[in-house]
Parts: structure tokens; sequence; C-alpha cells
């Protein structure tokens, strides 16, 4: 058996674009962090990384897209986990316990590509004084994890059930942690926070369904 192509190392070039690209959202952050998510602009967060509005555009549409990008690190994980779920598991059992399983990680200090405790709090409290960004979380969708989730119900990643249960999943989650900025300042928002809530969540959800009555 052959030994295995070794991928090569990035080059400069795209290892100075993935720096430029993280100091954006680093920026993106901290700024929101201080002057609120609707009061930051494009140009105050090129600035703090000392390159133009027209290179910021070059990386990110629009100031909304910064925080998808964050977003994306955390739907990488999600859809490694879900690989891992049993097959046996429904999409929105299999999406619980894949976030369960990558906030968890979080929680315990174990690598996770790009998340820390500390960005999960920073993200919980600018989504949620976002509204345009809380509609954003719940309309985001990961292509690679809609396509596992098909896969398991032997559907297409069009299939209007598996888009119901990853609508209800979205809904449920923002829904659940909207309410951080206001939250009992003793309590300690991040991952622990995001899972707790989320199970509750959940646990509403699946009595407010046992309670319909099916024709």
């Amino acid at each position: 058996m052959g030994t295995p192509p070794v991928a090569p190392l990035p080059g400069l070039r795209e290892r100075k674009k993935a720096r430029t690209r993280r100091l954006l959202i680093d920026a993106a952050v901290d700024s929101c962090l201080t002057r609120g998510y609707e009061a930051t602009t494009i140009e105050q967060i090129a600035e703090a990384v000392d390159v133009s509005p027209r290179t910021f555009s070059r990386y990110f549409a629009s100031k909304d897209a910064v925080f998808i990008a964050v977003i994306d690190d955390l739907a990488g994980q999600i859809t490694a986990e879900l690989r891992a779920q049993p097959s046996d598991l429904g999409p929105m059992e299999s999406l619980r316990a894949a976030h369960v399983a990558v906030l968890t990680r979080i929680a315990e200090r174990r690598p996770v590509a790009g998340l820390t405790a500390e960005r999960i709090v920073m993200i919980l409290q600018i989504v949620a004084s976002s509204e345009s960004l809380r509609h954003a979380a719940v309309d985001y969708r990961s292509p690679a994890a809609m396509a596992i989730l098909a896969d398991r119900m032997g559907v297409t990643p069009d299939d209007k059930r598996l888009a119901l249960a990853v609508s209800l999943f979205s809904t449920t989650i923002v829904n659940a942690c909207t309410d951080v900025a206001v939250s009992d300042p003793d309590v300690p928002l991040g991952p622990t926070f995001v899972t707790d809530r989320l199970e509750r969540a959940l646990n509403d959800l699946a009595q407010f369904t046992a309670e319909l009555r099916l024709s």
C-alpha cells in the first residue's frame, strides 16, 4: 500500500490572506462590542486592520458577512460531528447531538479550529443585539451539513421535510439565546450557556409538537 500524498502547505500569499481575513473578523467583533453592531461601519473595521474598505470587500460582501464567517467556522465543526452521529438519528436529533458535542469541546478548552469560549460569548452578545444578524443566523445553511442530513433521510438537499427540520432547529437555537444581552450578570455566558438554553428550548419544542392533534 502506497503512502498517501501529503497536502502541500499554503504559500505565503495564502497565509497572508488568511491572516488578513482573521484580523478583519477580530476587528469587527471588537468594534461591535465597543460601539454596538449598528454603529460599527465597514470603514472602521478596515481602518483597525490598516486596510482600505475596498480590500475589506474582497474578503466580505457586507458587515453581516463577517459574522456569518464565524458561523462558518462553527458549521465546519458541526458538519464533522454530524458524520460521527449514529445513522438512525433523525435530522433534528443529529443536529442537537453535533452542536452539543462541539460546544462541550469548546467549554472544555479542547482544540476547535477558530473557536474559543470567549469568541462564543462575543458572538452571542453581538448577534443578540442585531435583528438582521438574528435573521441571518436563522437563515444560514451549511451545504455540507445539508448534504449529510439529506443522505441520511434518503432525500435530496432541497426536500421540504429536511428544510422544515433545519428551519425549526435554527429558529430554536437562535430564539433560545436572544435575551443574552439582558441576562443575569451572574450567569456566565459561553458554550455551556448555549448548550443549556438549546436543550431547554428543544425540550419545549418537543412538548409543543407532542400536543399537536394529528388528522
